[in-house]
């Protein structure tokens, strides 16, 4: 049972126009466990199927709003997670260790984090019962968390996501499939953990799919980064959406 409160206050905001949507984007506040955080929720209408969308270490920020208004345009409401509180977005290297430090090392929060998400979504109305987890970097290693906590959604996808397994927990109540797209290239995260998640899901009887880009580094989807690599990119977007399709009814 969860012991902590939930609130949600929705307000509608304009958004710039690189980052507009042909469906109407609104940001959310809510609350878990007494904080506060803001994400964002856009949908292209009524019973469209969900994706919750974690962010990578820089919190919350326009790429997270561009790639959910890219798949509200697809047909799907993205209800964009914030697990870092409203207005924390860090720029530097120390403050993103910090905060995505502090959720390594209290899982129960980072579920309850998502979870809370989850339930903000639900109450504008999204339905939480066909949906979807996907995640970037930090985002992605908080989704694979999500599957493992045994969170009743259809699939979990990660993009150049960490994978190691926290000492302690596996993935026998992994109820959806996972998708893992990940950069042979990334020094981040190895082909050995990448491998041995592999292995782990395959002992554990949990359908998945994983695929490796050749010379894709670290963060290879960000657009306009030094290490964004368009036929990666392109390539595991194709295939996110096929995954959706097949997943999301």
């Amino acid at each position: 049972m969860r012991t902590w409160f939930l609130a949600v206050v929705v307000a509608f905001v304009s958004q710039s126009q690189a980052a507009m949507s042909a469906a109407s984007g609104e940001n959310v506040n809510y609350t878990v466990r007494g904080q506060a955080y803001e994400g964002y929720y856009v949908s292209p209408g009524k019973n469209a199927p969900l994706v919750l969308m974690i962010h990578d270490w820089d919190g919350l920020t326009d790429y997270e709003v561009k790639r959910a208004n890219m798949l509200a345009d697809m047909g799907y409401a993205v209800f964009a997670a914030d697990l870092f509180g409203a207005g924390v977005r860090p720029t530097e290297v120390t403050d993103k260790r910090q905060h995505t430090g502090e959720l390594y090392q209290d899982r129960e929060k980072m579920r309850e984090l998502m979870l809370g998400a989850l339930d903000a979504a639900k109450t504008l109305g999204a339905d939480t019962a066909n949906a979807v987890a996907m995640g970037y970097c930090f985002g992605g290693a908080a989704v694979l968390e999500l599957a493992r906590s045994g969170a009743d959604l259809k699939g979990f996808a990660t993009f150049h996501g960490g994978l190691q397994t926290p000492e302690g927990q596996d993935y026998a109540a992994t109820k959806g499939e996972i998708l893992v797209m990940h950069g042979s290239a990334d020094t981040a995260i190895t082909m050995d953990q990448f491998a041995t998640l592999t292995n782990e899901l395959e002992q554990a009887g949990v359908k998945h799919q994983m695929v490796t880009y050749g010379g894709a580094p670290h963060a290879f989807t960000v657009f306009g980064g030094d290490r964004y690599r368009e036929d990666a990119d392109r390539k595991s977007w194709a295939l996110f959406s096929d995954f959706l399709t097949e997943k999301l009814r």
